[in-house]
């Protein structure tokens, strides 16, 4: 069986290196736009749904993992900055406040067609931050492809007063827990075919 994440992100295939296993890594084809009314669990579910299916139906032999992850603060959701001003804006917002977090993961067995998908939610409290910390975090760490502005497995450990969840890898974009109970749930234990 070969392993394939159904993902470019560097992020998702630096936490799936920590299971010392062989895998590739697909770009999925998904519209990664909201449905009307879509909240943001529905929304991570259908998306790493989507991705994973999208790549799976390619790939024969092979347990296809998709991946999907929103924020949601004061009730929207809210993506990538994109700009360093969306940045700036973001984390002037979130600054001593609690965002949400949920990652979609599933998991297609193309042999067996088995597919498994849920999701893992994450709370990350921010700190009180000043402007400057804001911008000289923006400056070093440009993080305008993460949704909230932010790489917590990096220098954004400095952002946060504290985090709650039950897997630190969940809010980087891949629960590595649950993943590994689906692939031993799937017959591949990567303690054993690693």
């Amino acid at each position: 069986m070969k392993i394939i994440l159904a993902s470019t992100s560097l992020s998702r295939q630096k936490i799936l290196k920590k299971f010392q296993i062989p895998f590739e890594s697909i770009a999925p084809t998904c519209d990664e736009t909201p449905l009307e009314n879509e909240d943001a669990v529905s929304l991570v579910l259908r998306l790493s749904k989507i991705k994973a299916q999208s790549v799976a139906k390619h790939q024969p032999n092979s347990l296809v993992i998709g991946s999907d992850q929103v924020g949601v603060f004061n009730g929207q959701i809210i993506g990538k900055p994109l700009t360093e001003d969306n940045a700036i804006r973001q984390l002037t917002a979130c600054s001593g406040q609690t965002i949400h977090f949920y990652t979609g993961l599933t998991v297609i067995n193309t042999v067996t067609h088995q597919s498994i998908t849920l999701y893992e939610p994450y709370e990350v409290t921010f700190r009180q931050l000043t402007l400057d910390e804001i911008k000289a975090y923006i400056r070093k760490e440009q993080p305008l492809q993460c949704a909230g502005s932010f790489k917590c497995d990096e220098l954004g450990i400095t952002l946060f007063e504290k985090l709650h969840g039950d897997d630190i890898n969940t809010l980087v974009g891949l629960p590595l827990i649950r993943l590994n109970q689906i692939l031993i749930e799937m017959d591949y234990n990567p303690l054993l075919n690693a």
